[in-house]
Parts: C-alpha cells; structure tokens; sequence
C-alpha cells in the first residue's frame, strides 16, 4: 500500500505543472483608468502591410505605399509607439523584405512587433 502511495506522489510531482498561471499573467493590452471612455479612437491598431505592387515588392501603411526601407524609417518615426505595431505578409513577397519590415519597426522603437500572415 505504501508503495502505491509513493508511486501516486512520484506521479503527480512529475506530471505537475511549473507554468506562471493565466490570471497572472501581464495582458499586452492595458486599459488606463483615466481613459476608459471606450471610444473607438482610444486604440488603432498600426498594420505594416507588406505585399506585392505590381512586380515590387512595397509597404503599406495606412493609405501611403512605402517602396523602401528608409521611406517606412521614416513613416514609422512619428507614430505612438505604446500600441505596437503589427507586420501583415502576403504571398509572394520575398522573405527578406517581410524581415526588413520588423527590424525597422524595431529600430523605430516600436517594442511590440507582431508578425501576422495574411489570410
């Protein structure tokens, strides 16, 4: 009996989990307490959109169309950077140009950079 008892304890010692719990966790979304309006100006998403114009590859953001780096450098500089930014990919756009679309928003000092592909 006592062995099936140590086994039992071996068991769900193993098995535990040592991850940091959910309601714990800090969001990446936080909500200040002075601005709870809920107005849908409050927070706008900023989207890299980086996909084929004709035969170049080019980055959109908002309704500008970015065809190099140092023209997204420096359509990036102004922004807030508190919300982050997110880098949306298409098909057909070569791998280097998506990376470079993250190192800028990183050299920006954008700290949140989410890569999402595009549907």
């Amino acid at each position: 009996m006592i062995d099936v008892t140590f086994l039992l304890l071996i068991y769900f010692m193993v098995t535990m989990v040592m991850a940091e719990q959910e309601d714990r966790l800090s969001p990446t979304l936080q909500t200040q307490s002075e601005q709870s309006s809920g107005a849908a100006t409050d927070f706008q998403p900023q989207i890299i959109r980086v996909r084929m114009s004709g035969d170049a590859p080019a980055y959109h953001l908002g309704g500008r169309i970015l065809p190099d780096r140092d023209g997204l450098q420096a359509a990036l500089e102004p922004l807030p950077k508190s919300v982050g930014v997110f880098v949306e990919v298409h098909d057909g756009v070569p791998v280097g140009f998506a990376v470079t679309a993250i190192q800028v928003a990183r050299d920006a000092g954008f700290e949140q950079v989410t890569y999402v592909p595009a549907k």
